[in-house]
């Protein structure tokens, strides 16, 4: 289920830099991005795995890109383990 954009590509690309309207966007300055950090993004693996009909289905409702969906719902659940672990809670 595809959807298709609404964006007016063709008039973007032809746009100049200096037409772009930024007032509603505040400026960067040093204090800003003291604490970014750089992630990288792990290498992912190739793997067959067996999941339920109705699980693919609702995340492809959602359209293109459902097994990256699917990985972050993983990694929540494995974050959310993790500090609960932490916090001596019982789980699983």
């Amino acid at each position: 289920m595809k959807q298709s954009s609404r964006t007016d590509l063709s008039r973007i690309k032809k746009m100049k830099d200096s037409s772009i309207d930024y007032s509603d966007i505040s400026e960067t300055d040093e204090m800003f991005w003291e604490d970014a950090e750089i992630i990288f993004p792990s290498k992912k693996i190739h793997l067959s795995i067996r999941l339920d009909n109705d699980i693919i289905e609702w995340f492809k409702q959602y359209g293109s890109g459902y097994q990256t969906k699917i990985n972050r719902v993983l990694r929540s659940y494995i974050n959310a383990i993790r500090k609960k672990k932490r916090t001596g809670i019982n789980i699983i």
